[in-house]
């Protein structure tokens, strides 16, 4: 069968208080079925809502992208699998640097936008002054000097919405999107989590094809057979159709936000695909391992709610940076902490880190006789600093030295076996009593010692720090001579 028109998948991004949760509920309340709307949650990440445009009645599936800085990497997901993205800034702040991610997500996946300015009603709304906000940052909307759609609206009395959604469709219409709904299923894990009930489950979008009952989906390493499928108001339906979110449960491994998948005709075929995906990553795997004695490591394993907090922990955990010390994650998953989570965090020396789940009471009993630490967190950031403070814990101590000053050596006066008294000449920094010293000679270093006498002008001083020219006797066996460099350093432990 020939490809035919299907309905445009938009992604709703911006800044977290701008009102991107309320357009969409509103959008939701006003745009889906009775039928449906009862089996939607508050947190669903996909769903389908009904337009009319231009005399007929049209579907538009929406993502909720979160707008918490953290989860930087699932809006930019959201950006790269919709056709059309909403860029929400609010008419009483404009733009803001959530604003300007989203923005930076969205073109980096060259996704075509409308602006939604939202918040039109409230006190302090300045549409004009967004717009321009807008303007100062490369926006150019439709009427300013640009192409960019937008339409200001109001969540509450949804006034603009119909406008908004108008917009939207216009401008998929304009990428001509297109599937066969005949092709084999193939799409984007927009969201996977562990279901008490289900099992490892997780919510995709069809991008082409139709998912049916009966056939298996691969998605990297995992795969699952579609024993049945749920649609985004949790209904079970036969057959998800192009641009349809769908829910599958009973994955072999839960498979990572964002992974490409492709429907298979049977087990063998699934798990063999699997196979294959997971002996080249771990291939990838083994060449991307440096080992590096002086580095000390911290190795972590990891729990999470969703597989999208994986993927924003580890997204924030690549910030810390040190130069003697490296976080190495061993292992995540999804769910409470188990007693096999502590065990593989004791034969890596270490430490456990939940979030948002609970720790199994064996967990804690094997935790406590091993040794093995476990955290639990319920926001991001204090997860990070939390990690990073261990990182600095467990990394040995050393000295560092610091230069704290140079002279050039111009004349040798006298010398011993264990004293020389020169003179020199202040090159920088501060050089004082009783420091220690290096004595490079062409930049390499020949010696050390220690400054046991300053003089400037015949008189004693305790530092030389300005320029020109001044005696100095310096315990060292070294050999020094004119033309060397002496630098006087101190000693800090980090």
């Amino acid at each position: 069968m020939a490809a035919s028109p299907r309905p445009p998948i938009v992604a709703v991004m911006g800044h977290i208080d701008h009102g991107k949760s309320s357009l969409l509920d509103y959008i939701r309340k006003a745009n889906v079925t009775a039928g449906e709307a009862g089996g939607i949650t508050q947190h669903v990440s996909a769903y389908e809502a009904l337009h009319e445009h231009e005399g007929a009645v049209r579907k538009i599936t929406f993502l909720d992208t979160p707008g918490h800085e953290a989860f930087r990497a699932l809006r930019a997901r959201g950006a790269a699998v919709a056709d059309v993205a909403i860029l929400v800034v609010a008419a009483d702040e404009g733009v803001k640097p959530q604003t300007l991610e989203a923005l930076a997500s969205i073109q980096e996946a060259k996704t075509p936008f409308v602006v939604a300015l939202t918040k039109i009603d409230k006190n302090g709304a300045d549409a004009e002054r967004a717009k321009s906000s807008l303007l100062e940052n490369g926006v150019y909307l439709e009427g300013l000097g640009g192409d960019i759609p937008y339409a200001g609206v109001s969540s509450k009395s949804g006034v603009g919405v119909p406008e908004l959604l108008d917009l939207v469709l216009l401008t998929a219409d304009l990428a001509e999107l297109s599937a066969d709904a005949d092709a084999p299923a193939s799409g984007f894990v927009l969201e996977s989590t562990q279901d008490p009930k289900q099992g490892l489950s997780a919510t995709l979008i069809v991008k082409d094809g139709t998912l049916s009952s009966g056939s298996f989906v691969v998605a990297g390493g995992a795969y699952a057979p579609v024993r049945f499928i749920e649609n985004f108001a949790g209904k079970r339906v036969d057959a998800a159709l192009p641009s349809a979110p769908a829910r599958i449960s009973g994955f072999s491994i839960l498979p990572p936000a964002g992974t490409p998948f492709s429907s298979a005709k049977s087990r063998k075929d699934a798990e063999a695909l699997a196979t294959a995906f997971n002996a080249e990553a771990k291939k990838e795997q083994a060449a991307n391992v440096e080992t590096n004695d002086s580095i000390t490591t911290l190795a972590l394993v990891i729990k999470a709610d969703v597989t999208g907090s994986i993927e924003a922990i580890k997204h924030e955990l690549a910030k810390i940076t040190h130069e003697r010390a490296a976080i190495r994650i061993i292992q995540t998953g999804i769910g409470a902490v188990g007693e096999a989570d502590v065990k593989t965090a004791q034969a890596s020396g270490g430490v456990v880190i939940g979030f948002s789940v609970s720790v199994d009471a064996a967990a804690r009993d094997v935790a406590e006789r091993s040794g093995v630490l476990i955290e639990t967190f319920t926001i991001i950031y204090e997860l990070k600093e939390r990690v990073e403070a261990l990182l600095i814990e467990r990394t040995p101590k050393i000295n560092v030295e610091t230069v704290t000053g140079e002279a050039k050596l111009l004349k040798v006066f006298s010398a011993t076996s264990t004293k020389k008294v020169v003179g020199a000449k202040h090159v920088s920094g501060t050089l004082a009593l009783n420091a220690l010293v290096k004595i490079l000679r062409q930049d390499e270093e020949i010696g050390r010692g220690k400054i046991v006498n300053l003089q400037q002008a015949r008189a004693d001083v305790s530092e030389i720090k300005v320029e020109g020219d001044f005696g100095m006797q310096i315990e060292t066996k070294a050999e020094v001579q004119g033309g060397d460099v002496v630098a006087a350093f101190r000693t800090d432990i980090a």
